[in-house]
């Protein structure tokens, strides 16, 4: 096991996400993944919304796949980590995995490819020389972990 840990997040599963079947409505698992896990990632990248303040510069998803593994319902409280899985000059392609805080199980993971955009050409720009260290530092981190499983899958009908 590595000494260090992947980035975390968490929330509670609020019962305005719940549909008729009793349970977390598959929309707000992307909700909960980018407004919680992504978000926070970001933040503590340093690309995120301060970021945004500052520079004008921000990020746009490019795809994103969700596998639900199991159910959540009202007031669970969800933990999430993020690991950075590659990098290039313009994108990042990271991996959310959520977890029922209390008793462990996961519940659903997420996989992304973000750019990197300038908001006033609206069109992909390059990551500054500091962001891309930090961002080897993640990569470098994530190695101990290794590849996520359900990383880099296909969608479809297994015949």
């Amino acid at each position: 096991m590595p000494d260090r840990s992947l980035f975390a997040s968490s929330t509670v599963v609020k019962p305005e996400w719940i549909d008729y079947n009793g349970h977390m409505n598959m929309g707000y698992y992307l909700v909960a993944f980018d407004h919680i896990a992504t978000d926070a990632y970001f933040e503590f990248l340093d690309i995120g919304i301060t970021h945004l303040k500052t520079t004008n510069c921000s990020t746009f998803t490019l795809g994103s796949n969700i596998d639900f593994i199991h159910e959540v319902v009202t007031d669970d409280a969800l933990r999430f980590t993020t690991q950075l899985v590659d990098y290039d000059k313009k994108r990042l392609h990271y991996f959310h995995i959520m977890y029922h805080a209390d008793e462990g199980y996961i519940a659903a993971t997420n996989e992304c490819l973000t750019m990197y955009i300038d908001m006033k050409t609206r069109r992909g720009t390059g990551f500054t020389d500091e962001q891309l260290e930090r961002f080897q530092k993640q990569l470098d981190l994530g190695k101990d972990f290794g590849v996520p499983t359900g990383f880099g899958r296909n969608l479809g009908i297994r015949r």
